[in-house]
């Protein structure tokens, strides 16, 4: 019976580099799929590149209007728990999960890409017909994984992920390491998208993908739909 269980790998990038600017997880991206997979009866488990603490954006916590998971987060004694002090990527033994997560925020932009641990935890899930799943900048994982046969993994899938104008509205251009929507079609993907910070996520085979912090809940709904229907055949 195939394992119920979620990982969650998180961005130990706390810091945008060359900035004094703290960054990290959106913590919106952490929470909602988080409490969406636990309230459909999944266990998540939560690890993050490096270990220990996960970074989490100060700006993520400032809106007044706090996304509903995030409120619910910080009335949440254990998942803030969970939070401290995970485990690192280092000795992950992916077959073990049903999906793998990769939640978004800038620190991804600096620990996922050209990841060869990273790589190997894709690669060993998609071979193992598992689901990988990532919202927003998490998508940027995606960069040196490449298939068997060297080819991007993204090649010629449909692919959501944040986009070019929405960088640019966040004003941070400028100091990401690349242009996370360019880097993909640079790899072949396709580009799914809509208007900025409107929610959309799409599957493509086993890989689920959204755009920005709205469509995490989209993400998490497709990563459940496909679930219950591996689950039934």
């Amino acid at each position: 019976m195939q394992s119920l269980i979620i990982l969650f790998i998180v961005t130990s990038g706390a810091m945008i580099a060359g900035t004094n600017d703290p960054t990290g997880v959106w913590l919106e991206e952490l929470t909602t799929p988080y409490y969406a997979f636990e309230d459909a009866g999944y266990e998540v488990e939560i690890i993050t590149v490096a270990g220990g603490d996960v970074p989490i954006d100060p700006r993520s916590l400032s809106d007044d209007d706090k996304p509903e998971s995030v409120v619910r987060y910080m009335n949440d004694t254990a998942l803030q728990a969970a939070v401290k002090n995970t485990p690192s990527i280092n000795n992950l033994d992916p077959s073990k999960y049903a999906a793998v997560f990769f939640p978004g925020g800038h620190g991804t932009m600096f620990d996922y890409p050209n990841n060869e641990k990273l790589a190997s935890i894709i690669n060993q899930t998609l071979a193992a017909d598992k689901i990988v799943a990532a919202v927003c900048h998490g998508p940027s994982v995606f960069v040196g994984v490449n298939d068997e046969n060297g080819k991007p993994v993204v090649n010629g899938k449909r692919i959501s992920a944040f986009t070019n104008a929405e960088e640019d509205a966040v004003g941070l251009s400028d100091v990401m390491p690349f242009m996370l929507e360019t880097k993909l079609e640079e790899l072949g993907a396709i580009i799914i998208k809509t208007d900025n910070f409107k929610p959309i996520a799409v599957i493509d085979g086993n890989i689920v993908t959204g755009q920005n912090p709205p469509s995490s809940a989209k993400v998490a709904k497709l990563v459940i739909e496909k679930l219950e229907k591996n689950k039934a055949e």
